[in-house]
């Protein structure tokens, strides 16, 4: 009868899971991560790694459509629960999205979808200046020495239009916050890296209503526009070096001033 079940199941599944249904009907021993029988959180994982995995190799691309629960839970040899969490895991991640009729379906894997959750992740209450910060430099000083690098003329041109375009909003601060946004994406797209890209403007993203208090206070928005011109002048240059060390100092005045609102606020 289980056999029966199982022939009736691999006949609906796709060819890119035939190979993981064979793979699991053979005789192996189970993994051990330290010994004890695994609990229910690592096998959801050891599922949504063993997705991934095929996703990786090619075995599934985008817009394939995966099987049933019921086919998956035969082919992992795992019940609905575990593998539910799996499912939901890989969806949050931007990996799958579920259509109707509860069949999954791999997703386009743009850079951008698969930060999503990177972003509400880091979004919480529990913000830290000092993470947040700290993840912004390693992530956008390299997109800055690649795009001094790898720039354009024309890119590089419109990087120092947008920064010396800042003199004009000194006193408003709105119209400063949608140029300082074109300003840094035009450093982003230059660089030529999407990936980079994309985790760069979700780190940018966090803690938008801290940023929008402390460009309001007098002399923030000049300082920034100063630095982005140090760092619009040394791409027009070539000068990697130079850029690095201008957009250096202009992350640590905008983190210097995100703390100075954050403790504004914990004295009110």
């Amino acid at each position: 009868m289980a056999g029966d079940v199982k022939d009736k199941a691999d006949q609906g599944a796709p060819d890119a899971f035939s190979q993981l249904v064979e793979s699991a009907r053979q005789p192996h021993a189970r993994p051990s991560f330290g010994g004890g029988q695994l609990e229910r959180r690592s096998i959801s994982e050891q599922v949504a790694n063993r997705i991934l995995a095929m996703i990786k190799s090619g075995n599934l691309r985008p817009a394939d459509r995966l099987p049933t629960e019921a086919q998956m839970g035969i082919a992992f040899g795992i019940s609905r629960p575990p593998l539910r969490e799996a499912l939901k895991a890989l969806t949050l991640m931007g990996v799958l999205e579920s259509r109707q009729g509860g069949r999954y379906t791999v997703t386009d894997l743009s850079p951008s979808r698969l930060v999503a959750p990177f972003n509400v992740m880091l979004s919480n209450n529990d913000y830290d200046v000092g993470e947040h910060f700290e993840a912004r430099t390693v992530v956008d000083l390299e997109l800055v020495r690649y795009c001094a690098e790898r720039a354009t003329p024309e890119e590089r041109q419109r990087i120092y239009q947008h920064a010396i375009d800042g003199r004009s909003f000194y006193q408003d601060p709105v119209a400063f916050r949608l140029l300082d946004i074109e300003f840094h994406q035009s450093l982003n797209d230059a660089a030529g890296n999407r990936l980079l890209t994309a985790l760069a403007q979700s780190l940018y993203d966090i803690g938008l209503e801290v940023r929008r208090i402390a460009s309001a206070q007098p002399g923030n928005i000049e300082k920034s526009v100063g630095q982005h011109i140090e760092v619009a002048e040394a791409v027009m240059a070539h000068d990697a070096a130079a850029a690095v060390a201008a957009y250096r100092r202009h992350l640590e005045h905008v983190r210097d001033t995100t703390l100075a609102v954050l403790e504004m606020d914990r004295q009110d």
